[in-house]
């Protein structure tokens, strides 16, 4: 019997499309409070600020930690910056194993 994962392509969620496009829009370093007020407002406006303020700033910290670490924002002190791989954070993550 062939088995398949339920998540074997996972898109991107609403808080890393905010932080995608708020990090894509400014040229400059931006500290994590004031990206956050900015995700939280756009989430807001899009009625999908959900599980109440705490939750989604543990949630987008997380999802701005795992961009960091896969190369597409860079962390200096406490400033984040977008760069130019970033684009790529949108896209489907393929299946990594083969169908069997």
């Amino acid at each position: 019997m062939q088995r398949k994962s339920a998540f074997s392509r996972r898109l991107p969620d609403l808080v890393t499309e905010e932080l995608v496009a708020a990090l894509s829009k400014k040229g400059t370093s931006i500290e994590f409070k004031e990206l956050f007020d900015v995700v939280y407002e756009r989430l807001r406006a899009r009625n999908a600020a959900s599980g109440g303020e705490e939750m989604l700033r543990l949630r987008a910290y997380e999802k701005l930690s795992n961009l960091v670490s896969r190369g597409m924002v860079k962390k200096t002190d406490k400033k984040y910056r977008g760069l130019a791989s970033l684009s790529n954070a949108l896209t489907p993550v393929a299946e990594t194993a083969g169908s069997r």
